[in-house]
């Protein structure tokens, strides 16, 4: 059995991202895999479980979240054990070293990544078009946050359209989008992101189940393809099939 821990949906569920635990599920049990989806709230224990998913929110619930996630490490001790991680926007800040609020208060995160969050000079909200590899991800993103990765970080992919993560160290004309470090996934795309792009829901499920997964015909595939070429038309970014 596939078992997903969907956290703190009362926080972590201002844009939708709770739909990438729908993703998840169908595309497994498609393919003939049992799977429990457990939505976890601040009065349960974090569970066993082989994908965990952080959404996005508002700063006084991020640090909900966070102060919750920190008491006991049980979600850090998951991913030692090889639990992969999915962390959308507010997410993706949780997991790193420390993030700034609002009163220009800055708030320790779970450091499984090595990632610095500061605010930015302006809210970052349109379209978010980011090649990984020969990929892309699409989404859209809404945060006021900039995050600057440690050098043993990677980031998920380069920045067509919008902002991400902000410039990347080093490199003054590239900006990147999110990070991962072994199984341990973010990124600032809401769509839900697993949604828009069933390429990485497909990446996260053979991670978790530890083996190839068989391909799925799906009308998702598609819609992707059209989504990436709209916005990249739109928008007049350069891109490869």
């Amino acid at each position: 059995m596939l078992k997903i821990a969907h956290l703190y949906p009362e926080l972590l569920g201002t844009y939708g991202d709770g739909g990438n635990a729908l993703v998840l599920a169908s595309r497994a049990r498609r393919r003939g895999v049992t799977v429990d989806v457990v939505e976890v709230t601040l009065e349960d224990q974090i569970p066993d479980a082989d994908i965990y998913l952080l959404g996005g929110g508002e700063d006084g619930p991020q640090r909900q979240a966070t102060y919750a996630l920190a008491k006991d490490r049980a979600l850090a001790r998951r991913v030692d054990d090889g639990a992969v991680v999915l962390g959308v926007c507010a997410g993706f800040q949780i997991l790193g070293t420390s993030y700034d609020v609002e009163g220009d208060i800055t708030v320790e995160g779970l450091g499984l990544l090595d990632a610095v969050t500061t605010r930015g000079p302006k809210r970052r909200v349109g379209d978010l078009l980011t090649r990984v590899g020969s990929r892309w991800i699409v989404g859209f993103e809404n945060h006021g946050g900039q995050t600057e990765l440690g050098a043993g970080v990677s980031p998920l992919g380069v920045v067509e359209e919008g902002f991400g993560n902000g410039v990347l160290t080093g490199d003054a004309g590239r900006h990147v989008d999110g990070a991962r470090v072994g199984r341990l996934y973010a990124t600032y795309a809401h769509g839900p992101v697993l949604a828009q792009n069933p390429w990485l829901a497909d990446e996260l499920l053979g991670l978790a189940l530890g083996r190839d997964l068989e391909p799925l015909v799906s009308v998702a595939d598609q819609l992707h393809r059209e989504r990436v070429e709209a916005v990249g038309d739109f928008h007049g970014a350069a891109f490869a099939n």
